[in-house]
């Protein structure tokens, strides 16, 4: 998977993991733009459908990345059998995906491994 971007992207097994450095601490309006069509770039290209996003980096994000966590997880699931995870949130982060609800849409794993254990089978 050859993806260009300000995100990296690992193979763990047969799952693609994207890894937010420290660059992306705080995910405002700057930037974001690159961020999600990187995130759909990598979605597209997923092969088996595995996602797992490695957020333990980043301290903030607002309702723009939801917007895009959005756009990604239903380009995924254009693919049968995908599979879309969250991994390593810090506290805010977390919050606002459980005030939100959307805990219930997406896995929440305390970390990658065991986003990565989730998606197997």
């Amino acid at each position: 998977m050859s993806t260009t971007g300000p995100l990296s992207v690992v193979k763990e097994g047969d799952v693609t993991v994207v890894v937010f450095g420290p660059n992306q601490r705080h995910l405002d309006e700057v930037g974001l733009e690159a961020i999600g069509n990187q995130l759909i770039e990598i979605a597209q290209g997923a092969n088996p459908p595995k996602m797992v996003l490695d957020m333990a980096a980043t301290e903030f994000f607002g309702s723009s990345f939801i917007e895009i966590l959005f756009r990604v997880w239903k380009r995924l699931n254009t693919q049968p059998g995908a599979k879309f995870a969250i991994a390593g949130l810090q506290e805010y982060c977390r919050e606002v995906l459980e005030i939100t609800h959307l805990d219930k849409l997406w896995p929440l794993a305390a970390n990658r491994a065991e986003a990565v254990a989730g998606m197997a089978g």
